[in-house]
């Protein structure tokens, strides 16, 4: 009986244990989560600058897109300007997470789909971001949308 109430412990104890680590959501992943939900936001706001927070203010940034790599943060943000230059243009913004992988301590990689409801005509697709924790903030290092 003793050996059955020692099994059964050790069981129980198993189980607890990959609850709670299967059951907590991690806190970077959550952190860069609303960063884009700040970002759809902003969006929604017809703020472009303030959409930008969350983008590593770098040279080395990349955006990828269907005309080909751009580089720097820069000329990321003048390519959204051109691209979106009203909120006619901009739409209402909605991104749907399809995962989200923490591959480092400090790389995040999300794959989702975003749809701009708009009069124009709306418009969709998908984009994968890279994200790493710099300087303690996390910010996009690579943004892939077509």
């Amino acid at each position: 009986m003793l050996f059955y109430s020692k099994f059964l412990s050790i069981i129980v104890l198993f189980f607890a244990i990959s609850l709670t680590t299967n059951g907590q959501s991690d806190k970077d992943i959550d952190q860069v989560l609303n960063i884009l939900k700040r970002q759809t936001q902003d969006w929604n706001n017809g703020d472009i600058d303030k959409f930008m927070v969350g983008y590593w203010p770098s040279d080395k940034l990349k955006f990828i897109g269907s005309k080909g790599v751009i580089y720097g943060y820069q000329a990321t943000l003048e390519r959204y300007k051109k691209n979106y230059p009203d909120t006619e243009t901009m739409g209402k913004l909605k991104f749907e997470i399809i995962s989200s992988e923490k591959l480092d301590k400090k790389v995040i990689f999300i794959v989702g789909k975003f749809h701009l409801t708009r009069e124009i005509g709306d418009a969709e697709g998908h984009f994968s971001l890279t994200w790493k924790k710099i300087k303690g903030e996390w910010v996009i290092i690579a943004d892939h949308s077509s």
